[in-house]
């Protein structure tokens, strides 16, 4: 299972951090899949916005969050993070996280302009 959270309201320009705990799995198992982060926002599909191979440290950004977000794994705590920076309205969304087929509950963000 997956726990996400670390949503909330920032104003635009802001940061915040979200955390992805995975429960019942070892993230960095060599048998293991990549850890991803989607979002959702109002009115609109859930989109891809990074992921990461806990494994070798590999990771990838969708273009809208590049340079801003960045993800990162502690596999000690078998977590994931999203940080992210310079936050603008447009990434108010639902964020979710996805490992091996399941995927977290989802947490909130909302900036505020």
């Amino acid at each position: 299972q997956l726990q996400a959270s670390g949503g909330g309201l920032v104003q635009a320009g802001g940061s915040l951090r979200l955390s992805c705990a995975v429960f019942g799995f070892t993230i960095d198992d060599v048998d293991n899949d990549a850890i991803a982060w989607f979002r959702r926002a109002p009115g609109k599909e859930r989109g891809g916005v990074s992921v990461i191979a806990p494994r070798d440290g590999g990771t990838h950004y969708a273009d809208a969050v590049r340079g801003r977000f960045t993800i990162s794994s502690d596999n000690a705590k078998n977590t994931v993070y999203l940080q992210m920076n310079s936050l603008k309205p447009e990434d108010t969304a639902v964020y979710y996280c996805l490992y091996g087929g399941y995927w977290g509950q989802g947490t909130q963000v909302t900036v505020s302009s």
